[in-house]
């Protein structure tokens, strides 16, 4: 579990995932591996036509069918291949020295769950390349990988730049805790600022969580800046956010029980398609 794991596709987003990845893999002096994953569904194994050869006239033309899928299996496996190099070059000219490249057939979410205790960070674009031009929305296959991958990952939106501030939204449950815990041992932000922001009522018990979980990160060598504010969740952290010209989310994803999945699961989505910078979810 030490490698910067990027996803790599045709979309827009590919360049800003590629300086993500090549940030963090820096900030965090892990290996850098940049993979693709080509669907098997769009572009499935050739010959897949074998089972119903035989059938007097029409095998001819199943024949120019099996050609045919083989012949765009082929090319999309070098489209890929292309894709693979290109990021390749931009991430050593953002200063990575040998970063790993692979590519696979199959299923995203099935793929990233085998290598997953590879991966120390995943960094995987807001949209895929079938996403369209609706900045709304994400892509079709990322909730489930936020639901199904049990590490750090980092979504990235149409650019990156290097944050120069860091918010975590504060709720004081355990994912939150673990997060200020991740932050103070993790050199991921290091002389980066960090805004502790819950969205609640202002009162004693809501200020002792962020008092202990300022200290903490203050103990670490942070600059931290603690709030509470009121309001519905989303627009509230958006708020903050703008207001103190902040460059990078950190919050809990998706919860693991119904009642809880159903609340935070929601918000989570929300806060995804909404985003404009990176979003780090932790599980």
């Amino acid at each position: 579990m030490n490698q910067i794991m990027a996803c790599i596709d045709g979309s827009a987003q590919a360049a800003a995932v590629c300086d993500c990845a090549a940030w963090a893999s820096l900030q965090l002096d892990a290996p850098l591996t940049l993979l693709h994953v080509l669907d098997q569904q769009q572009y499935p194994a050739a010959g897949n036509l074998s089972g119903i050869i035989g059938l007097g006239s029409r095998e001819y033309l199943l024949e120019e069918l099996a050609a045919l899928d083989e012949k765009r299996s082929k090319l999309a496996l070098e489209e890929g291949r292309m894709m693979l190099d290109s990021a390749r070059q931009r991430v050593i000219t953002a200063g990575i020295a040998q970063p790993d490249v692979r590519q696979r057939h199959g299923d995203l979410v099935e793929t990233l769950r085998d290598l997953e205790a590879d991966i120390r960070l995943l960094v995987i674009g807001k949209q895929g390349e079938d996403s369209g031009n609706d900045l709304q929305l994400i892509g079709s296959q990322l909730e489930s990988v936020i639901r199904t991958l049990h590490r750090p990952i980092l979504v990235t939106p149409a650019s990156f730049s290097v944050p120069t501030s860091v918010m975590l939204a504060f709720d004081g449950s355990d994912t939150s805790r673990k997060g200020v815990e991740m932050l103070a041992s993790s050199p991921l932000f290091k002389g980066i600022p960090i805004h502790l922001v819950m969205v609640g009522d202002d009162n004693g018990e809501h200020r002792a969580l962020l008092d202990s979980a300022r200290d903490a990160l203050v103990s670490a060598g942070f600059d931290v800046h603690i709030a509470v504010r009121s309001g519905e969740v989303e627009p509230v952290l958006h708020a903050y956010q703008a207001e103190h010209q902040i460059g990078l989310l950190v919050m809990g994803a998706y919860g693991h029980s119904r009642i809880r999945q159903f609340l935070v699961g929601s918000t989570t989505t929300r806060m995804i398609r909404s985003t404009t910078t990176p979003l780090l979810l932790l599980r």
